[in-house]
């Protein structure tokens, strides 16, 4: 990644912060069009940040599976835009390194799915109902 990609990361950050500070203050009047306006230029500095940090064909399969699943392409934006804000990415993004992204996300998804059923020892069981029955007769 060159001098002129990180600047433009810089950039489109500065103009990020700048759009979150000017639009904080503004109170309740025409609120709706600030945050639909906010929410525009968040978008475009995102799609800037990617266009910057993806080759074409990592953009076309991100776009790919924007169609098909919308939380799940967010997900791995945010992370590549952390990865490019950290400095942690040495080049543009290859269709083989989001594919190794898009594993890690999966992952990390199955995970938080997880259901852990933990049972209670020295709890009720059958045999504790049993003797309740016994004690009323």
């Amino acid at each position: 990644m060159g001098d002129s990609d990180l600047d433009a990361i810089r950039q489109a950050r500065r103009q990020e912060l700048q759009s979150q500070q000017g639009g904080g203050g503004g109170g309740q009047q025409g609120g709706g069009g600030q945050k639909e306006e906010q929410k525009q230029r968040e978008a475009e500095v995102r799609a800037s940040i990617l266009s910057q940090i993806l080759e074409p064909a990592a953009a076309d399969r991100l776009g790919r599976i924007r169609l098909v699943n919308a939380p799940r392409a967010e997900d791995v934006e945010s992370r590549l835009i952390m990865l490019a804000r950290t400095g942690q990415l040495r080049g543009r993004v290859s269709e083989m390194q989001l594919k190794d992204i898009l594993g890690a996300v999966s992952e990390q998804q199955q995970e938080a799915e997880k259901v852990t059923v933990q049972r209670r020892k020295g709890g009720w069981d059958d045999d504790d109902l049993d003797d309740l029955l016994r004690e009323d007769d």
